[in-house]
């Protein structure tokens, strides 16, 4: 891969607070999602502006991009688990946790991307729907939820969506049993 030795060592976050975030955020958009919301980081990551958002205003970050800044689609929520990361980069400003709920928005009419990320503790693996704002983040929501078990509240239907409902555990977390028994998927037209 292209970027295999690339790191995130060299980042100069800016931080909401700070008297010169304007000035250090090289993105408009990343600096007013900065400015709006107290707490937030701005890094660049392989080009593409980054912010660190608390957890509990995800939602209102995600209104804000759609009403004001023209960020028309969200393109996937994803989790990561970090349990066994031993290389995991740090960035000042943000207290890691556990997850990472990332959240990628694309704008059509500025022809541009921005990524969010909120810290999720593992002692309380929740975080506020976009499903509301952006209704395309509804599967992938429910996606999160049954492989990772970050429940999304409010959510209109936060159900499992791959595992059988019958399932106990997320597969995808790094603590769980890997290979325990044979899985039949939801719609499998096979036989059970």
């Amino acid at each position: 891969m292209a970027d295999d030795t690339a790191r995130e060592e060299d980042h100069e976050p800016a931080v909401n607070g700070d008297e010169s975030v304007s000035a250090s955020v090289g993105d408009d958009v990343a600096a007013a999602v900065v400015a709006r919301f107290p707490g937030s980081v701005f890094v660049e990551s392989h080009g593409q502006p980054v912010v660190y958002v608390d957890r509990s205003v995800i939602a209102d970050v995600a209104r804000l991009l759609r009403d004001e800044e023209q960020f028309t689609m969200l393109i996937d929520t994803v989790v990561v688990d970090h349990l066994l990361d031993g290389s995991r980069v740090s960035i000042d400003g943000v207290t890691p946790e556990r997850f990472e709920v990332v959240v990628n928005f694309l704008s059509h009419a500025r022809n541009r991307r921005i990524r969010i990320v909120c810290e999720v503790p593992a002692a309380d693996p929740t975080v506020p729907s976009l499903t509301p704002v952006y209704l395309g983040a509804n599967y992938a929501e429910r996606e999160s939820y049954d492989l990772f078990g970050i429940t999304f509240e409010g959510h209109p239907d936060l159900t499992r969506i791959l595992m059988p409902d019958d399932w106990h555990g997320h597969p995808l977390r790094k603590d769980d049993a890997a290979a325990r028994v044979p899985v039949t998927f939801k719609g499998d037209p096979s036989p059970r």
